[in-house]
């Protein structure tokens, strides 16, 4: 007896796996397939991948500051922070987003935004939510394990009380009241800046890097002195892991994804057109 035709096969015929199973390649979320690798693992790997080059650059650029008597300057400091961003977004944003910062990955999350391809609204948002930001997180441990290790002998020399003091541990200059506010207020422009560009027209694809890179750098250049300017929960604990200078971490990672949640009703409140398809960097 012949084989029937593919075209004989209904819907009924054809087997479904269960919800959530995996099968090769793929794992199926709520009745629609995604290819594993590329809506999950990738997508991980590029963002530790992009907060690892941004937490080395950054702080780094402190490090070399630091053991070279000022050679970078913190204007310098400010724009390699901003520079990084605008490069990492460009080269990580087609395949993660590019988000780099437990802040804003909350924020998009938060104003839904944190989706793609096989990632509908359903607690798999707020797993990638999770795995995003462990990702970033670790990547920025390892980046600051990697300054200490490369600039060891350097730091010991310049500090041989504290070698490890410099490792651009975001640590306040005054009370931190006027850090936890400042540092609010900083992220919560970043994560409006963020939500402007990612949700505005297509034409405007081509300047996210430089309008997000933009606002990091300002942020930094001006605001470095006082708090660090972090805006970056991940970018915070790196240097304080390493360094041991826990005290003021607290400050980083509740004022800077309260700001970035702050940012979402006030991008609904002015948002140009509600209808207007979002500028997505997400995997396609």
């Amino acid at each position: 007896m012949s084989s029937p035709r593919d075209s004989d096969v209904g819907p009924e015929d054809v087997p479904v796996p269960p919800d959530n199973s995996f099968v090769v390649g793929k794992i199926t979320v709520n009745g629609g397939d995604g290819h594993l690798w590329k809506d999950w693992v990738s997508p991980l790997v590029a963002e530790a991948l992009g907060t690892f080059t941004l937490v080395f650059a950054g702080t780094g650029a402190i490090v070399i500051n630091h053991v070279t008597g000022g050679s970078v300057t913190h204007v310098g400091i400010g724009l390699t922070f901003g520079l990084a961003v605008m490069a990492l977004i460009h080269t990580f944003g087609p395949v993660s987003g590019a988000h780099m910062n437990p802040a804003v990955s909350i924020g998009l999350w938060t104003a839904g935004l944190l989706h793609g391809p096989a990632w509908p609204a359903s607690p798999r948002r707020e797993l990638k939510l999770s795995l995003y930001i462990a990702a970033q997180c670790a990547a920025a441990c390892l980046a600051s394990f990697v300054l200490l290790t490369l600039f060891a002998e350097d730091l010991q020399r310049v500090s041989p009380d504290r070698p490890d003091v410099h490792l651009g541990a975001t640590l306040p200059r005054g009370a931190p009241f006027q850090t936890f506010w400042i540092e609010l207020l900083l992220t919560w422009f970043l994560m409006l800046a963020v939500l402007q560009v990612v949700t505005g027209p297509a034409d405007m694809r081509p300047l996210v890097g430089m309008v997000i890179g933009g606002v990091v750098g300002l942020e930094a250049i001006f605001a470095g002195p006082i708090t660090g300017a972090s805006m970056n929960p991940a970018r915070s604990l790196g240097p304080a892991l390493v360094s041991g200078h826990w005290q003021h971490l607290w400050i980083y990672w509740v004022a800077c994804p309260l700001g970035a949640l702050l940012a979402v009703p006030c991008h609904h409140l002015i948002k140009r057109d509600p209808v207007n398809p979002p500028v997505s960097f997400e995997p396609d």
